[in-house]
């Protein structure tokens, strides 16, 4: 047993360490904390939503509610580790979900599938943070040619101008990943990537980073090692990725994206960094150091 108060790293060789009272894990009250899936499924199938479980992680469990293609549609992460002291826990993928695997490697959750035109998003305002789908001005939109999720436990902060950007400040959200692997990822599915490089997206005036990584699954993966190598292994790569983010509000009338860093991706070492400094401002934001304002923290 770990007295109140003791220290523990909340994140392996990242950012600071908190009170193991105060660390994602015991933040929730113990009513909260013992909903069981069977409980879940008892309340949601009496109002009527379709629930499917399926596994895809050795640790996470996903937990589907409504109806695929529909704006009710939700997606949620399960825990298996026991780490929560219960099996089958609904658990945050933002705030539970480790950030740091060891050795520059990093986890990411799935919110877009390769090649899909299903656009999910994190809901940041709701209970547990599930994967939701993204309504813009009454349609679904998206056609995404890559794995595209968040890193967990990072943060952009929205009161925190980036002098290297155009004083740009955050957007809000987890910082976000385009996974270049040749594998579909499914909603929700929890990888293990590395970084490669990342683009500073400025998208209407927010500063929206984008981490460019790759799977540790794929069969280039240890053939790529920075920013120089995706166009040798993943040819024309970096170009689709600006193009598409530059472009991709410019049918909804909105102009076109701008990129801070002299308009080109970052290296490695510049992703680490952006990982770093949003990781602290998760921690910032979780103990309560930085107003949540309306985003949830359970």
């Amino acid at each position: 047993m770990v007295a109140a108060g003791v220290m523990v790293s909340l994140i392996p060789g990242i950012g600071s360490t908190l009170p193991l009272t105060k660390s994602p894990f015991f933040r929730r009250s113990s009513t909260i904390s013992l909903r069981f899936i069977s409980e879940n499924t008892k309340r949601l199938e009496q109002q009527g939503h379709a629930i499917r479980c399926n596994f895809n992680h050795p640790g996470y469990q996903i937990q589907e509610e409504g109806q695929v293609d529909s704006h009710d549609y939700r997606v949620f992460l399960l825990d298996n580790t026991g780490k929560k002291c219960l099996l089958h826990v609904q658990i945050s993928p933002w705030h539970d979900i480790p950030l740091h695997v060891g050795n520059g490697v990093f986890n990411f959750v799935a919110e877009i599938s390769k090649d899909s035109n299903l656009r999910m998003e994190l809901a940041t305002d709701e209970l547990y943070t599930p994967l939701k789908q993204d309504k813009i001005r009454g349609r679904i939109r998206c056609n995404m040619k890559w794995n595209y999720g968040l890193l967990p436990q990072t943060w952009e902060d929205p009161s925190s101008a980036n002098p290297e950007v155009d004083g740009a400040f955050g957007d809000n959200d987890p910082v976000d990943v385009v996974e270049i692997g040749s594998t579909c990822a499914k909603v929700g599915e929890v990888l293990r990537v590395k970084p490669l490089a990342t683009l500073a997206l400025i998208d209407e005036g927010q500063l929206d980073w984008k981490i460019i990584a790759v799977s540790l699954d794929d069969p280039r993966c240890s053939l790529v090692d920075d920013v120089h190598d995706i166009e040798k292994y993943f040819p024309a790569t970096l170009t689709a990725i600006s193009e598409f983010f530059r472009d991709y509000k410019v049918y909804d009338g909105i102009p076109g994206n701008k990129f801070g860093l002299g308009n080109k991706p970052a290296n490695k070492d510049y992703a680490v960094k952006v990982i770093r400094e949003t990781n602290e401002a998760w921690t910032k934001l979780v103990t309560r150091s930085i107003s949540a304002g309306e985003l949830s923290l359970a």
